[in-house]
Order: structure tokens, then C-alpha cells, then sequence
């Protein structure tokens, strides 16, 4: 039950990936045939994944995974913003930020640690400048006022994730791109630099339909091990090096179009791209099957535990994930690493699996939400996926239930 962590390869995808190995090992920059043959495989993949997501093959680089293609788009941003400083010279405009300014960026305070540690860093380095503004405690999300409040004549990028991984809460992504789209407009006829907009999709990949023209963002991070594929990553750039900026923090042979250099990883790649047909081809049954599961567990987690369940995920008037559900278990000795250390069948988590060193303190993300401290403490996040069933359901509501009885007997 945490397949919000990662996921298993689907059989298909393992065949992509064998198959790869076998008949195309060749590197893909060599003209003879197992180079080409290699080529083909990447080439195919790369419009696999533009398909997925409704984009175009030129508009996608292939990454390590979702750390690297968000660092690749933070990074680029400052890049790209003293570039333009230094290009201006003395020719600075009125309206340009005063010399020495540095970049700034917006993002929320319920992230992923590849967003927060990268934006953190900066600052501390007096690099960027980084506002991390609340989500709201009543829907859970980064309200669009919110975010449009935080902008400055020196944002460069709004970076808000497109479902959170802990509660499954959507972020409202089209409408904040739709209001940054107009504060460009604004900015341009004083002179300001465009505001561009990135989303990490990794969790919403697989469990809902992911179409950028819809989001309305420049960037996009997919990660593989998320919708049962290998765990290796893409990164969207919409219009890549024309309309939307983007710099490597990697220099080598040129591959992906100088912007991300190294031999390609061809088995990992066909991987992903067999992954991202099965999505295309399947998310609608993928997304009903998980949602009804999840829903089924809820309702069998608030008949066995009745007024001593706290549902962290549901928020009023907030869409969410269809496979997520984050609940807490009253009670002063019902820590959720101490239910789960005596469970027998349940595998999960108390919140990201990045976060499992942690100790008892409660998530930040679920204190950011306004989960009261002593429920967020006792908090539990379970992930159901594209196969998991109701009698596993049942099995593990009463696994649940044995391991509170067990843990209130020794108290």
C-alpha cells in the first residue's frame, strides 16, 4: 500500500527493457546498424512520452529521474536570468531589476525535497531569492491570490507540483498558469522578462489524465518508477531552446541536443517509453480501479475505527489523487511508526518514503496543511495501485486493527 513511493515494472515494460538490451546495445550516435537501431528505440520513446502527456517528441529531454529535471530546471533559471543581466550591459531598462539583484522564485511549502533542498541551497549560497508560500489550510492547496501575491519584478519561475505525494491533493496548476500568463502580458509592456511556470507531475502520472497544453505550463517533470517504469526521468520544455530557455549543468558529447549530454541509457529509455504507452492507452481504467479501491478503504477504515479516524486527505472543494488516502488513528500511543512496526501484512508509509529517517516528528507537509500536531504525529499514508484488491483491502484494515490492540494492550 505505497505506491506513491514507487512502483513495480509492468511486465510489458520489463520486455521493452530485455528486448533493448539484447538487439540494442549498440550507442546510439553510431551510423552502422546497432547504433541506428538504438537511435530508433530513443526516438520512438520520446514521442511515446510527448503522446502521454500531450506534447511534442522535440519538447522532451531524457533525464536520470525527477531530482535531476527539477535541479535542470532551477538551475537553468538562474543561468538564464544573469545571462540576460550581463547581455543588457549599461542598455539596463527603467523597469529591470537594479544591478546585482538576483533571481527570484516562487514555490510552495509542501514540495518535494528536489524542489525545496535545490531552492533552500540557493539562498543560503545568496544566489536566488525564493518565496514558499502556505498552502491553504482549508482546501490544502497553493491558492492562485496567494501565489500571484508573492510575484516580484525579479521572478523568473513559479514551481508548484501538480499532486502533492502525501495527501494526493491536486494543485489548481491551470489557473495559476493562466494568472501568470497574464502578469506577463503586464510585464512585457514595462520591459520585464516573462514569468515561466514548471510542474513536477510525478505523482499525478499514471493516475490521471497529464496534458500540458490543459496546465498551460513550460515545464513538466516525469519520473518513470511512478507509473510502473524504470526508475529514470524526462523533463519538458516547451518550444526547448526557442520560446522556453533551458541551460545544462552537464557538458560532454552532445547528446539530447547539448542540453543533457552522456550516452543514453537505450534499455531504460524504451522502458519508460513502453510505460508511457500504457498510460496513454489505459490511464482511464487505471484511474476507476484505483479510485474505487481507495474509496472502498476508506469507508472500511471509518466503520472498523468510527469517530477515531482522521481523514488527512480530504480537504473541501480540493480534488485528489484517486489512489491516495493519509488518515490518523486517535490515540496518545498511536504514533504511525509504532502501528506500523506491529503490523504483520500492511507495507507503508508514514509520508514520503524520502522522508523515512525522520523519526516521530509529524510531516511538515501535513503541519503545513493544519493537520493538528498530535494527529499528524499518528498519521499513515496508504497508496493503493493498478492491481490491488478489496480482499487485500480487507486484509489489511484488519491488520490495522490488530496492531492498534496490540499497541493499547501494552499501554
Amino acid at each position: 500500500m505505497d505506491y506513491n513511493a514507487t512502483t513495480p515494472l509492468e511486465p510489458e515494460v520489463i520486455q521493452a527493457v530485455t528486448q533493448a538490451m539484447k538487439e540494442a546495445w549498440g550507442n546510439p550516435s553510431s551510423p552502422y546498424p546497432a547504433g541506428r537501431k538504438a537511435k530508433e528505440i530513443i526516438n520512438a520513446a520520446r514521442e511515446s512520452l510527448a503522446k502521454m502527456i500531450g506534447g511534442k517528441p522535440q519538447d522532451i529531454i531524457f533525464t536520470s529521474g525527477g531530482t535531476e529535471s527539477n535541479n535542470l530546471v532551477i538551475h537553468s533559471m538562474v543561468k538564464h536570468f544573469h545571462e540576460n543581466q550581463t547581455s543588457k550591459g549599461d542598455m539596463v531598462e527603467r523597469h529591470d531589476p537594479v544591478e546585482g539583484a538576483k533571481p527570484h522564485f516562487i514555490t510552495c511549502t509542501v514540495e518535494h525535497d528536489s524542489i525545496r533542498l535545490p531552492l533552500e541551497h540557493l539562498v543560503e549560497e545568496q544566489v536566488a531569492e525564493v518565496t514558499f508560500v502556505p498552502v491553504s489550510r482549508v482546501s490544502g492547496r497553493a491558492e492562485v491570490d496567494d501565489i500571484l501575491a508573492a510575484v516580484r519584478p525579479t521572478t523568473r519561475l513559479v514551481t508548484i507540483m501538480l499532486a502533492n505525494n502525501e495527501t494526493g491533493i491536486i494543485m489548481p496548476i491551470p489557473e495559476i498558469s493562466q494568472c501568470v500568463k497574464t502578469q506577463n502580458q503586464k510585464r512585457a509592456a514595462t520591459g520585464l522578462p516573462p514569468i515561466l511556470m514548471h510542474t513536477d507531475a510525478a505523482q499525478a502520472l499514471g493516475k490521471r489524465r497529464v496534458d500540458v497544453e490543459d496546465l498551460g505550463v513550460d515545464f513538466l517533470t516525469i519520473v518513470g518508477h511512478k507509473f510502473y517504469g524504470p526508475r529514470i526521468g524526462a523533463l519538458y520544455v516547451r518550444g526547448l531552446g526557442d520560446l522556453t530557455p533551458l541551460h545544462p549543468m552537464l557538458f560532454g558529447g552532445g547528446q539530447e541536443w547539448n542540453f543533457r549530454p552522456g550516452t543514453e541509457n537505450t534499455p531504460m529509455i524504451a522502458g519508460l517509453g513502453k510505460a508511457a504507452e500504457l498510460v496513454t492507452q489505459n490511464c482511464e481504467v487505471y484511474e476507476a480501479h484505483m479510485r474505487d479501491i481507495r474509496d472502498y478503504l476508506e469507508e472500511r477504515l471509518e466503520a472498523e475505527f468510527d469517530e477515531r479516524i482522521h481523514l488527512n486527505s480530504q480537504f473541501p472543494g480540493a480534488e485528489r489523487l484517486p489512489n491516495t488516502c493519509n488518515f490518523s488513528i486517535r490515540g496518545p500511543q498511536l504514533q504511525g511508526r509504532l502501528v506500523l512496526t506491529q503490523c504483520r501484512t500492511l507495507m507503508a508509509s508514514v509520508g514520503a518514503a524520502c522522508h523515512s529517517d525522520h523519526g516521530d516528528r509529524p510531516s511538515p507537509v501535513l503541519l503545513s496543511c493544519g493537520i493538528p500536531f498530535d494527529v499528524a504525529r499518528n498519521a499513515l499514508r496508504l497508496s493503493v495501485g493498478r492491481s490491488t484488491t478489496r480482499a487485500e483491502v480487507d486484509l489489511i484494515v484488519q491488520d490495522l486493527k490488530e496492531a492498534v490492540a496490540r499497541l493499547e494492550d501494552r499501554a
